[in-house]
């Protein structure tokens, strides 16, 4: 059951991965480039790029950076919205693709990136709207282990796509408000048990009562 559980956590964003890598071999392998598959914000020709730029870097170094995350990530996902995650990483993917479309430089941006940001930034908004023991924790893990990432919200580089970045944020944070309502729900403690049948008591006392005096 353990393996089982495992290998459906893991399948998907090893798959996502198995494309990235496959990506960039096929392109040193025959010295070409998908740069121009990457999103050009405000060109037609630039929509397509939502889709195709996630699987597209622009040497090994970026693709390993890249990689790691979206195994942590995506598992993460995949573990605790087991029955919503086709949904949640549709949004997040083409939200994230689109918002950079709207407000990026106009230049090929590429990688992965903004997609993780959009993963981690849902994980940890989602952790805080549901307050869920287990989901919060996983959002201090991804704070802890990617807290770095702030900074790649902020224009500090030339050649980073920190509007990317920007934009997986700010699709994480919607996704999770409007599917707040879904996947692990929030812990409900003893005190609160205890304190909903007081109330209900108090309510079923106070219709007997009433049907009481009624009756009589």
């Amino acid at each position: 059951m353990f393996n089982k559980n495992l290998i459906n956590t893991l399948k998907y964003p090893l798959f996502f991965l198995l494309i990235m890598w496959g990506v960039k071999i096929f392109e040193i392998l025959y010295n070409t480039s998908y740069i121009d598959l990457g999103v050009l914000p405000r060109s037609f020709k630039g929509l397509k790029g939502i889709v195709f730029s996630p699987f597209i870097h622009k040497d090994l170094s970026h693709l390993i950076n890249n990689s790691m995350p979206i195994i942590v990530l995506g598992s993460s996902l995949s573990y605790f919205y087991p029955r919503i995650k086709f949904r949640l990483v549709l949004w997040l993917y083409f939200t994230c693709g689109i918002l950079l479309w709207g407000i990026g430089r106009s230049s090929f941006h590429i990688g992965a990136s903004g997609f993780i940001y959009a993963l981690a930034s849902f994980i940890f908004f989602s952790g805080l709207m549901k307050k869920n023991k287990r989901l919060s924790a996983l959002s201090l893990v991804v704070v802890f282990i990617y807290g770095s990432m702030f900074w790649g919200l902020l224009p500090t580089h030339e050649n980073v796509s920190w509007e990317g970045h920007l934009s997986g944020l700010i699709a994480g944070l919607i996704i999770a408000f409007f599917f707040k309502n879904l996947g692990p729900k929030k812990d409900v403690y003893q005190w609160e048990i205890d304190e909903q049948d007081e109330i209900k008591y108090n309510k079923d006392e106070i219709k007997i009562t009433y049907d009481y005096i009624e009756k009589k």
